[in-house]
C-alpha cells in the first residue's frame, strides 16, 4: 500500500512529493501520463519565479531540474493514467486506466485546470507568441504597448485594471454591453483612462507572422469590423478545472467542491475528507502561479506525512 499517492506531476504535485518524502515517507508515488513539468513548460519566458532572473529563460528550463530533486528522496513516478479515485473505510483506492487499482493511505490531487480556449481562427496558431491566458505572467512583455483582454468576468476586468498599470493601452474585448464582474471591479474600470471598452463584439480573427501576433480583427454585433493593432492579446472566458478523478461513478465527487467545480479547501489544503489533499490550480481561489502551485505542495507533502504519521 501507498503511503501517498500524488495525482499531477506539475509544481504543485512534484513539490508534494519532495517535501513528503524527504520528511520520511517511504512509498510515495506521482501518477503523471507525461514528462512531469506541468503547463509552465509551455511559457516562453519566466521572469517572475523568485530566483530566477536570467534572460531568455523558458517555462521548460525552469522545470527541468525539478523531477531529479523531487525523486532524490524517493518520490517515484508511474506513467499511467487515474481514472478515480475512491473511498472506503480509511483507505483511497487508485483506479488506473489498465483497470488494475493500487491503494493508498493518503492522496494529493493537483491535476490543475486548464484555461479555456475562445476558438477564435488564429487563437492557437500564436498562444505563446502573441496570446495568453495570465497576464501576471505575460503582462511585462507589452510594458508601454497596447494590448487587449477578452472576457467580461471578474478575472478579465482585474487583469484588465493589472495591464492597465503597464501598458500604453488596454482594449477590453466583450461580447455584450454588461459585465459579469463585481460592481465596484466594473466602476474601476469605466474610470480608467487607459481602458478602451469595446462591447457587443467578438474576436473574428488573430493575425500576425513568424515574430508573433500583429494585430486582431474585431466583428461587432451589427456586422461592422474593426482592427486593433496590438502585440498582444489575454484571454479570460474561463478555466475548466481538472477533477474528473474525484468524480464517483454515480456523478458526485469524492469531497466537496464548489459552484466551478473547485475543489474546497483549508489554508493546510486539506478536503472535508480525512487523508485527502488538493494543491495547485484545482483547488479554490489559487492564484495559478507555479511559486504559489509550489507551496501548496509543500503543505499538502506535510500534511500527508502528519496524517500517515498520526495513523501508524
Amino acid at each position: 500500500m501507498l503511503d501517498c499517492a500524488i495525482i499531477g506531476g506539475g509544481p504543485a504535485g512534484l513539490t508534494a512529493g519532495l517535501y513528503a518524502t524527504r520528511g520520511g515517507l517511504k512509498n510515495v508515488t506521482m501518477f503523471e501520463m507525461g514528462a512531469p513539468g506541468g503547463q509552465i513548460t509551455q511559457s516562453s519566458e519566466i521572469e517572475n519565479y523568485p530566483g530566477v532572473f536570467r534572460e531568455g529563460m523558458t517555462g521548460m528550463e525552469l522545470m527541468e531540474p525539478w523531477p531529479e530533486q523531487c525523486m532524490h528522496f524517493g518520490l517515484k513516478h508511474e506513467m499511467r493514467e487515474v481514472k478515480r479515485v475512491t473511498k472506503e473505510g480509511d483507505h483511497f483506492t487508485i483506479h488506473l486506466d489498465s483497470g488494475d487499482t493500487q491503494e493508498a493511505k493518503t492522496v494529493i490531487v493537483a491535476t490543475g485546470s486548464t484555461p479555456r480556449r475562445a476558438g477564435f481562427p488564429g487563437e492557437e496558431e500564436f498562444f505563446g507568441r502573441g496570446v495568453s491566458t495570465c497576464a501576471t505572467c505575460d503582462g511585462f512583455f507589452y510594458k508601454g504597448k497596447p494590448t487587449a483582454v477578452l472576457g467580461g468576468g471578474d478575472t478579465a476586468l482585474e487583469e484588465a485594471l493589472y495591464l492597465a498599470n503597464i501598458c500604453s493601452k488596454v482594449y477590453l474585448i466583450h461580447r455584450r454591453d454588461t459585465f459579469r464582474a463585481a460592481p465596484p471591479t466594473v466602476e474601476r474600470v469605466m474610470k480608467n483612462d487607459k481602458i478602451e471598452l469595446v462591447l457587443n463584439a467578438k474576436i473574428k480573427e488573430a493575425f500576425g507572422g513568424p515574430m508573433g501576433l500583429d494585430g486582431l480583427k474585431i466583428e461587432f454585433k451589427d456586422g461592422t469590423e474593426r482592427v486593433l493593432e496590438v502585440p498582444g492579446v489575454f484571454v479570460f472566458v474561463g478555466n475548466n478545472v481538472n477533477n474528473h478523478v474525484l468524480r464517483q461513478s454515480d456523478g458526485s465527487y469524492l469531497c466537496d467542491v464548489n459552484d466551478n467545480g473547485e475543489v474546497i479547501v483549508d489554508l493546510k489544503m486539506r478536503t472535508n475528507v480525512p487523508g485527502l489533499y488538493a494543491a495547485g490550480d484545482l483547488r479554490i481561489e489559487a492564484a495559478k502561479q507555479v511559486v504559489c502551485a509550489a507551496s501548496d505542495g509543500a503543505i499538502a507533502g506535510m500534511q500527508a506525512l502528519e496524517h500517515v504519521l498520526e495513523h501508524q
